[in-house]
């Protein structure tokens, strides 16, 4: 039987995808493809509205965390903490400080406090929002954490980022309370941090993405590296990936992949299009964004908005080539450093491995 209209709208392109697989006539074919597409249009649509209202009222330089909070409101519809709801928003007020302060504190400080910085404060994060890493929470507030750190501000900004936070705070609260205040009620993230255990490939999977990226970010830092940040994204994409595995070699393989072809889109859709029209390719990667379920062409349309940006401060040929040698820097530090953290660490602990429950079940 065919779902409704409004349901299809909430699953995401993998899912549409398997249930287009499935179905048995053209009719429901199109039926899904619709949905597909009606849904990327009103990501897009809302995304440019909610993202520039906020930038609008809050300042241009704020407006990556617009974009961070506009993510995690499409998360926080399906994904909860996995803790009471009194508990998780007083985690959300957290994770906002953190974001808020955590990115600024590390631009201004001297280099020997970065890593115990980044480490903390990655470390916090993921403790407090990814107790179900199979959910995306840890991929999402990475980004996060990496895109604000890459994007710091001062002074005025810096207060005005912090009142765009406690706005994003009241949406994002009210979105946490409606659609979860019933989940997990006996679950308390006190009892969260006593189950913390590294035999347990959650709580290792944890460690190893906070320890990867505070070090990829402090390395980017310390011998400024140029958009470091991107650098970061690739490494975090790497070790975000679960369940917890040594072996990251194929997502290694398809990031440097998404990179290069979405570099190549990029280059041929600039060149092409009209210098007027060249705004658009933010919106264009993000309505393509939601027609991919493969991690590759994901990478890919991710490139456009980002080298959109990159293009102003670097030019065409430089926002491309700073782009893919951050990459392959992210990539190849990430994999290193996943084999070289779980032959330390990763095999001695897993060898007392626990069954893995999730919190509050």
């Amino acid at each position: 039987m065919t779902m409704k209209f409004y349901d299809a709208l909430q699953l995401d392109p993998a899912s549409l995808k398997r249930k287009i697989a499935a179905c048995a006539t053209r009719r429901e074919r199109l039926y899904y493809w619709s949905a597909m597409a009606v849904r990327a249009v009103l990501i897009v649509v809302f995304a440019v509205a909610f993202i520039g209202l906020l930038s609008g009222l809050f300042g241009d330089d704020n407006a990556p965390l617009a974009v961070v909070l506009f993510c995690m409101l499409l998360g926080l519809r399906f994904v909860n903490f996995e803790y009471c709801i009194g508990d998780s928003l007083a985690a959300l007020a957290a994770v906002l400080a953190i974001l808020v302060l955590a990115p600024s504190a590390a631009a201004a400080l001297p280099p020997v406090f970065l890593l115990p910085l980044h480490l903390a404060a990655c470390f916090a994060l993921l403790c407090m929002t990814a107790q179900r890493p199979e959910m995306g929470n840890g991929g999402l507030y990475s980004f996060a954490y990496i895109y604000l750190t890459g994007n710091p501000v001062f002074g005025e900004a810096l207060l005005r980022r912090g009142l765009l936070a406690l706005a994003g705070y009241l949406i994002c609260g009210a979105i946490l309370f409606v659609k979860h205040r019933n989940c997990h009620r006996t679950t308390r993230f006190s009892q969260v941090l006593r189950r913390f255990d590294l035999s347990s490939p959650t709580h290792l999977w944890q460690l190893r993405l906070a320890l990867g990226m505070s070090l990829v970010m402090t390395a980017g830092q310390i011998f400024h590296v140029e958009r470091f940040m991107w650098m970061g994204f690739a490494c975090s994409s790497l070790l975000s990936e679960y369940p917890y595995s040594e072996r990251t070699s194929v997502r290694f393989r398809q990031r440097i992949a998404g990179v290069a072809a979405g570099s190549c889109v990029f280059i041929a859709l600039y060149l092409l299009m009209p210098e007027s029209l060249h705004p658009l390719m933010g919106p264009l990667g993000g309505l393509c964004l939601g027609f991919c379920a493969d991690y590759r062409y994901k990478t890919a349309m991710n490139c456009l908005g980002a080298l959109m940006l990159g293009a102003g401060l670097y030019g065409l040929h430089g926002a491309v080539l700073l782009r893919i040698a951050d990459t392959l820097l992210g990539v190849t530090f990430g994999l290193v450093f996943s084999l070289l953290f779980h032959h330390l660490a990763g095999r001695r602990l897993l060898s007392g491995r626990k069954d893995d429950v999730p919190s509050g079940q």
